[in-house]
């Protein structure tokens, strides 16, 4: 019996990376979860690693930019689970690396439909699913960037800062709920992310996703009791 036992667990992003090992680390713990990504052939990778650990998983082939797909989403869980126990906002892109000035606006409203807007509308979605759950639980990836506010990140950092005042809000509106909402900062991580905003890193000095995702478990658990919280891997602290 896992700690996840009988969860029906959304994961968006799920075709590589944090995502990826996020949901494989959900399903060893008994959830069904719901993998929904852009890149078909990452998604069927992830099913073949579920069902070898004895999960299961339903795939979502969905561009995040595909806003009425989202706004389906919810019905066709409702129709099939009538529930959501987990909701984990993984998915995110970086964009370019330049001054706030030097940003293509077409490049700055992807990053901000992506990490915000699709959040937005995912939470839209699904909240109804999450709240008809005993111990609903949504966990939304952060990063550091999002107080950092390093020159050249902006358009990454402001998407950041965004979601995270999305979560907090939405935290606030659900806590007479049995809904639980809280940011993760996994902090720096072996991604190919990270290794596009920082080309000449050495990538085995960061920790492999798979050792990041375990500290997801006990937030998407029953146990969790933290309502509209940051949790940050390195230092292992709510902050």
């Amino acid at each position: 019996m896992g700690n996840l036992n009988g969860k029906i667990a959304l994961v968006t992003g799920a075709s590589r990376g944090i995502g990826y090992y996020a949901a494989l680390a959900f399903a060893r713990e008994g959830a069904h979860v719901i993998a929904l990504a852009k890149t078909v052939g990452g998604l069927e990778d992830l099913d073949d690693a579920i069902q070898k650990a004895g999960g299961s998983a339903t795939l979502v082939p969905l561009d995040l930019m595909d806003f009425d797909a989202l706004d389906r989403l919810g019905a066709s869980i409702d129709e099939r689970w009538g529930r959501l126990d987990i909701f984990l906002a993984n998915a995110g892109i970086l964009g370019g690396l330049s001054p706030l000035g030097h940003i293509d606006p077409k490049e700055f409203d992807k990053v901000m439909a992506i990490n915000v807007t699709a959040n937005w509308r995912l939470a839209r979605s699904l909240d109804p699913l999450l709240k008809a759950s005993t111990a609903g639980r949504v966990i939304l990836m952060s990063s550091g960037a999002a107080q950092s506010c390093k020159p050249f990140w902006g358009g990454y950092s402001i998407s950041k800062a965004a979601l995270e005042a999305l979560g907090k809000t939405w935290a606030n509106e659900s806590a007479s709920t049995n809904l639980k909402i809280n940011m993760f900062n996994p902090g720096a991580t072996r991604t190919a992310m990270r290794a596009q905003a920082m080309p000449g890193e050495d990538p085995s000095t960061l920790p492999h996703p798979s050792e990041v995702v375990e500290a997801l478990i006990p937030l998407a658990s029953e146990a969790t009791s933290q309502n509209g919280s940051l949790f940050d891997v390195k230092s292992g602290k709510w902050v």
